[in-house]
């Protein structure tokens, strides 16, 4: 289709999202990058972090994380650890993953400090992507 991007999201459990759409942003693991059709074709780490599209005057939010981004000039395909949709996202689960983690680091000799890290980050990037459909 001219002038768009074919963007799939693929997790273990399938295929989340296929549309063709005008632009994607991710949070690569060097930083924040935007696509647009026609772009130079890279592979990257993706971290954990909110992945946005535009098709028209819709936008769409996901959480994603981590994973792979494969882009080429008229697709791009996201192999995503795990991915939401903003408005799927349970925000009290969320926020309740958040506390059981920083109670984990609160008892620093007795727990896997980077495994109670990760669930905190993840947890911030899903209520921050959920607060997102709000806003748009």
């Amino acid at each position: 289709m001219e002038d768009k991007l074919r963007l799939e999201i693929v997790t273990p459990y399938g295929l989340v999202f296929s549309d063709d759409v005008d632009e994607f942003t991710a949070t690569g693991s060097e930083g924040e990058f935007g696509v647009l059709p026609g772009h130079a074709p890279f592979l990257t780490t993706l971290k954990v972090g909110m992945l946005t599209y535009k098709k028209g005057s819709e936008t769409g939010i996901f959480f994603v994380s981590g994973g792979y981004a494969e882009v080429g000039p008229d697709k791009a395909t996201i192999l995503a650890d795990s991915s939401e949709r903003a408005e799927d996202i349970d925000v009290e689960r969320a926020k309740a993953a958040m506390k059981r983690a920083e109670e984990r680091l609160k008892q620093a000799e007795k727990i896997d400090f980077a495994r109670a890290t990760a669930a905190i980050e993840r947890s911030t990037i899903r209520i921050q992507v959920a607060e997102k459909k709000g806003s748009k």
